[in-house]
């Protein structure tokens, strides 16, 4: 099924299957500093697609990350290696740029991984995207993930961030984690699997 069935069968667009789609959570979540998915994670699905709606976080400047824990593991410290660019254009019109963005990176590092940084903190500003992970429950292969998101950006500016590499474990992954990097968070976490 092509990526544009998968985005109807979530949306649920009439005459498509939602068979291979699956919603797993659906959470509304309100005043919280960490959100850990630690059941749901397994070999039905060989991808799960992570949604976010409204992510808002109490400090102005927060940046979005996410980790994982290998089966029977511990600590949410699993390695990966990764990149992020964005693009953004100003409110005001006075600049924009597509820019790699190197100090998000992560050469086999354990650290939170930033999938989204400097989310606005104003009353009308939040964050929305979505993050794939591919096959967590292999045991042989090293685990893919991507993410998009769109934001209000703390410095009143729209910004399109793209961040993607892989967890470099053979173990199963079953539980991720997502959180500001300081602060709470107020918004919706959905996380489906797809056969």
């Amino acid at each position: 099924m092509p990526l544009g069935a998968f985005k109807a069968a979530l949306m649920g667009t009439a005459g498509v299957s939602t068979g291979d789609v699956v919603l797993l959570h659906d959470t509304d979540y309100s005043g919280v500093d960490e959100v850990d998915i630690t059941s749901g994670i397994d070999s039905t699905y060989g991808e799960y697609i992570f949604g976010f709606y409204n992510i808002h976080p109490n400090t102005d400047n927060c940046n979005f990350t996410f980790q994982v824990n290998g089966a029977g593991e511990s600590g949410f410290n699993e390695t990966m290696s990764t990149t992020q660019f964005a693009a953004y254009h100003d409110e005001d019109d006075d600049s924009s740029s597509l820019t790699y963005q190197q100090g998000h990176d992560q050469a086999e590092g354990t650290d939170f991984q930033i999938i989204f940084d400097s989310v606005g903190g104003g009353a009308d500003e939040s964050l929305a995207g979505e993050l794939h992970l591919f096959n967590p429950s292999s045991t042989t292969y090293v685990k893919h993930f991507y993410a998009r998101f769109s934001n209000h950006h703390a410095y009143n500016k729209a910004e399109d961030s793209f961040a993607a590499g892989y967890i470099n474990t053979t173990a199963a992954i079953d539980e991720i984690s997502f959180k500001m990097h300081q602060g709470n968070f107020d918004g919706i976490i959905k996380m489906w699997g797809v056969k």
